[in-house]
């Protein structure tokens, strides 16, 4: 079955471009159970900022071409049901980087500037499972787990980092509020300068040209790259090489130089000899930010976007290369998340799994393309805000839980980088079919009780397990994040705010 909007014609034309990457990279079409290089594979992940599901031309995009991202599809493998563990940016990728849920580490929500708490020095990150496998790491971005020292990414396995510590819209020319402090450019846990509009518009090159230099340097020994773009999150910005390139505008220009930037990373493994050694992951964090409009991405064929539990707040475009490993051209519809991440890795490496339980799985049999292969989940728990569960996916299935959730109820978005406000709007219990109605447009509750009634058991065991704010519930299997101490916390207030906060 072609999901929403990729088009039979959309697909035929991939398929012939398919045909010839197969032949460019010779050994993709050994069989995937050939067994795994001598050498462990290097690990590239490519992560956005706020890419919809309908912002990558093999996932049906309309105005945007990626022909990187697409020959990433044809040399490798597509997830039409990748989905991140939270629709908002630090949740999510410290699901990445933890493989855990992120309420079960007790990370929330987006963390802002001198937040008291990040991902707990305990718990083990893939970068430190990596580490310990004797590779090379860096991380070049934006990483949004906190930042003082003790949470920055070199307080968590990273032998290299430059970039921002958080949101690139978390600065004092923030469109609704002058609440941020100046942006930081960091440098592993030093303060280079004050990021300006300049910076903001060469980042994704300077990142990708660090990038691109991490793998000259390292071709001779296994390394982890985490290359987590600023962008497309607000304020859009991109250099002047792209800028008015495309036919969507600013975000279809900075879509482009992102594609551009995939390329470059590509390019650099095949000039290296690399391409059979390493296991490259594209996703995003999140769905699009809505209100902000034309500055905004697409879900495509799926409902709402980020900041939601509806499928487009969380269901990401993901391709996956590795040249002799992953069949090229192939398509995964079986349903996964990027909590599975650091244990596939796991496996692939030869690491031992963190001592502390975790909640992904190894999917490397999707990877693969399996005969027999399926999810290793019963089901997805979905959770939102504080501790919120949502929904729950068991299969095809989703059952969507009585929460508030917010909307531009079929209103346009903003234009020239203002948002407009959301409204709010309850949701009863609800279940739907995603493979069958990605767009969640049929309600099947009243027809299916039984399906419900297998999804609430499901509800009730992430209850037990995690907790659920809205029945009061504790879970018995969180654990606490990194706390700052009152004293640490004043202090890296004085970095942002050296003369005080302003109206404080």
């Amino acid at each position: 079955m072609l999901c929403g909007r990729y088009s039979a014609s959309r697909f035929v034309r991939l398929m012939l471009i398919v045909g010839a990457a197969c032949t460019l990279v010779g050994s993709s079409n050994r069989p995937a159970d050939a067994g795994l290089p001598e050498r462990p594979p290097n690990i590239v992940i490519i992560f956005t900022d706020d890419q919809g599901y309908g912002d990558v031309g093999v996932f049906g995009a309309e105005g945007l071409k990626t022909p990187n991202i697409d020959r990433m599809a044809a040399e490798g493998r597509m997830f039409r049901r990748w989905y991140a563990a939270q629709p908002v940016c630090s949740a999510s990728r410290t699901a990445l980087l933890t493989g855990c849920y992120p309420n079960r580490v007790g990370i929330h929500g987006a963390l802002g500037p001198g937040s008291r708490h990040g991902i707990n020095t305990t718990e083990t990150t893939l970068a430190e499972l990596c580490r310990g496998q004797g590779y090379a790491t860096a991380i070049f971005g934006k990483w949004h787990l906190g930042d003082h020292e003790t949470f920055l990414p070199t307080s968590h396995g990273f032998d290299e980092f430059f970039g921002i510590p958080y949101s690139n819209d978390m600065w004092p020319q923030h469109p609704q509020t002058n609440a941020f402090p100046p942006l930081p450019i960091v440098e592993g846990t030093r303060r280079l300068r004050t990021a300006d509009e300049r910076d903001q518009r060469m980042m994704t090159s300077w990142l990708t040209a660090r990038a691109v230099d991490f793998i000259n340097r390292n071709r001779d020994q296994p390394f982890f790259l985490y290359l987590p773009h600023p962008q497309p999150h607000v304020p859009l910005a991109v250099s002047d090489r792209f800028e008015g390139t495309t036919e969507r505008g600013l975000y279809g220009d900075v879509i482009a130089e992102i594609d551009w930037s995939v390329g470059e990373i590509i390019n650099a493994i095949s000039t290296n000899g690399l391409d059979e050694q390493t296991l490259v992951i594209f996703t995003s964090d999140n769905g699009p930010w809505l209100s902000y409009g034309e500055h905004a991405g697409s879900a495509g064929p799926l409902r709402e976007g980020k900041g939601t539990t509806w499928e487009g707040g969380f269901r990401e475009p993901c391709v996956m290369r590795w040249p002799g490993q992953i069949p090229c051209g192939t398509v995964c519809d079986t349903a996964a998340m990027n909590i599975d991440l650091l244990p596939t890795v796991a496996e692939l490496i030869g690491a031992p799994l963190p001592e502390q339980e975790i909640d992904g799985v190894s999917v490397r049999s999707l990877l693969t393309g399996d005969a027999n292969a399926a999810s290793p989940h019963e089901a997805f728990w979905i959770y939102y805000g504080q501790n919120e569960l949502q929904a729950v996916i068991a299969g095809d299935y989703k059952l969507v839980l009585p929460h508030r959730y917010r909307t531009l109820d079929g209103r346009e978005g903003g234009k020239a980088g203002l948002p407009v406000d959301y409204q709010q709007k309850t949701t009863g219990t609800e279940l739907y079919n995603v493979v069958a109605d990605p767009g969640e447009t049929r309600d099947l509750a009243a027809e299916m009780p039984d399906k419900v009634a297998q999804l609430l058991e499901h509800a009730e065991k992430a209850r037990v397990e995690l907790g659920d704010t809205l029945t009061d519930r504790t879970g018995a299997g969180s654990r606490q994040p990194g706390r700052l101490t009152e004293d640490e916390h004043t202090a890296l207030m004085k970095t942002h705010w050296p003369n005080g906060r302003p109206g404080r």
